[in-house]
Parts: C-alpha cells; structure tokens; sequence
C-alpha cells in the first residue's frame, strides 16, 4: 500500500512538473490599462525572442541593456533612449506643453543630461519641447538637419542652444553618431540637400544593439524613404509622419521588415492619423502595432538578443 501511495504521489508531482513547464512557455493576453497584449506567463510585457532560449542572455543577468521610451507625448514625437554606461539619447520633444514634462520624466528615471539629442526637423510637434530640455538638462552632443524655419518656436530653440555655448552637427546620411561596445546609432537620411517639403528633412536615425535594431523615421515621407540605400533593416519601426499615408511605403515597409511599429499620435487628432492606408500596410505584413494615442508611452527594452515591450507608462502631457 506504501508503494502504491508513492507511485501516486510521484506521478502527481510529475504531472504538476510537466504542467508548470507547459505554462512557462505559452503566452497569455494580459490587460494593461485599457489596452491588451501578448505577454509571457511570468510577465507585464511582451517577450519576443528570436533566437534559441537556452543561449540568450536574460535581461536581468545582462548590464548592457538599452531602454526605449516612445513617450505619450500627443500629437508629436518624443523618443528618449537609455544606454550603457549611463548615457542618454532625445530624439525629438513634440510640443512645447510638452517640453516640462519631457525633462521631470528624464529626471525622473534618474539622468540629468542627454548625451545625444536629435532634433529631426523644425516643426514644432517635433522642437517645440526642446528648448525647455537644452536649458534644463546638461547637454551632449546635438544634431540637426540643415534645414531652417522662421517660427518662433525654432529661433526660441536656436537660441538656447547658442545661450548653452553648444555647437550644431549637421544631421545627413552617413553621419555616425557613437558606436561602443556593441551599440551604434548612424543616420541613413536626409541624402538631398534640398526638399519642397520640410518633413523630407528629417534625420533618420538607425540604433543597433546587438543583434536588435531600431529605426527612427521622425516625419520622412516617400521620397526621401526612396532616397535611403543603406541597410534599413530593423526590429522595431517607428513608423514616419505619425502613421500618415505621405510615410511607410510598401517598398519601404519590405526593407525594414520589422517585428514591431510604434506610432506616435494624439487621440482623435484633426489629421486622422495614423491613416488607414498605414495600418492596412502594417497589419497585411504581419507587424505588431502600438500606438501611443491607445497605450500610453511604449518602453522596448533590449539585451542584444531579444525584445521586451510594456506599455501604460506615464504620459508627458500632462502632470507627471
């Protein structure tokens, strides 16, 4: 009777072994907020690992991590980047209503300077923060396309950017930004150096760690989409013109080949974006969209190897 008992009890723990396995590895939609996704059993964030399991590195046993926060910042683009060794990327600062809360957010995850700051194109729902963060942060290196506006928003910036004593690099095609330790961010675009429309300016950023790579598009439409003859290939897109049908050819779209887009855009915005047009694109090549209008701010966090997303963070509209 003794051994039937422990036959019985070994096969019940071996059921509950074989069944905690199984869970381990499924993955279940979890609620965030108001939105939905994808996420692993054990997790508030979706996983995607596209190399073996059992030889990639875990985010927590990995330092040498890289943090992408693609801030609710409504309708306008603000994308702010944690590296190794502590150091920082802005690309963007949307609106100036923005531009406090922009830097009490960077503040907040413990910086006080922006290594690299990208401002992609004088509109002010991509500068209009930015003068705020040049005179409230220390200040790295800064890149600009050569192309200039006669608002008062983008003088207000040029000045502060002078009144700091920091000088302007010219963002074009071909411009390396950094490159350690297995991290690089170059910028593929503008390659004209004249455009009818201001949004054609726009620095496009590529961010390489590791094995994964973000590719930053700020507002470039389709010709200069069309112009980019280095390697756009990517893991995560942040789709151009927030989601507008002037952005994310099909041809563009084939190159890239992303895992994940982001859009950045305000709810119920006057221009409608993201177009339908975009999303149809997006969803017929099987790419997972987030968008910051319906998920708030979305963080990817990378070790090289694999892609970790949540979403429902803080937004930089309002109060933080």
């Amino acid at each position: 009777m003794k051994n039937n008992f422990r036959l019985k009890l070994s096969s019940a723990l071996l059921c509950l072994f074989v069944l905690a396995g199984t869970l381990a590895g499924c993955n279940i939609s979890v609620n965030v907020g108001s939105t939905s996704h994808e996420t692993s059993a054990d997790s508030s964030a979706v996983d995607y690992k596209t190399s073996d399991p059992e030889n990639s590195s875990s985010f927590s046993e990995n330092s040498s991590l890289v943090t992408v926060h693609f801030l609710d910042a409504g309708q306008g683009d603000s994308i702010f980047s944690e590296l190794p060794d502590g150091k920082t990327m802005l690309i963007d600062a949307s609106t100036a209503d923005c531009g406090e809360n922009i830097v009490k957010y960077i503040k907040n995850k413990g910086y006080s300077k922006v290594d690299y700051l990208v401002a992609t194109h004088p509109h002010a729902d991509h500068i209009g923060g930015m003068t705020r963060v040049v005179n409230q942060l220390d200040i790295g290196e800064i890149y600009m396309p050569k192309a200039s506006a006669t608002t008062k928003t983008y003088k207000n910036l040029l000045t502060a950017i002078k009144d700091k004593g920091k000088k302007i690099n010219t963002a074009k095609a071909g411009v390396e930004m950094f490159s350690y330790d297995g991290i690089s961010a170059n910028i593929l675009a503008p390659n004209s150096d004249e455009y009818e429309e201001t949004n054609n300016y726009s620095a496009v950023v590529k961010l390489v760690c590791g094995e994964k790579s973000f590719l930053f598009m700020g507002d470039a439409e389709k010709e200069s989409e069309d112009e980019i003859r280095t390697d756009v290939s990517a893991d995560v897109l942040k789709v151009g013109h927030h989601g507008s049908s002037s952005s994310t050819s099909g041809k563009l779209l084939n190159k890239v080949s992303p895992q994940i887009a982001v859009i950045s855009c305000g709810k119920d915005n006057s221009y409608g974006h993201p177009h339908k047009e975009t999303l149809s694109a997006l969803e017929s090549a099987g790419v997972r969209v987030y968008r910051t209008d319906e998920m708030g701010t979305i963080t990817v966090t990378t070790d090289g190897k694999a892609l970790d997303v949540s979403t429902g963070g803080a937004s930089v509209k309002g109060e933080i």
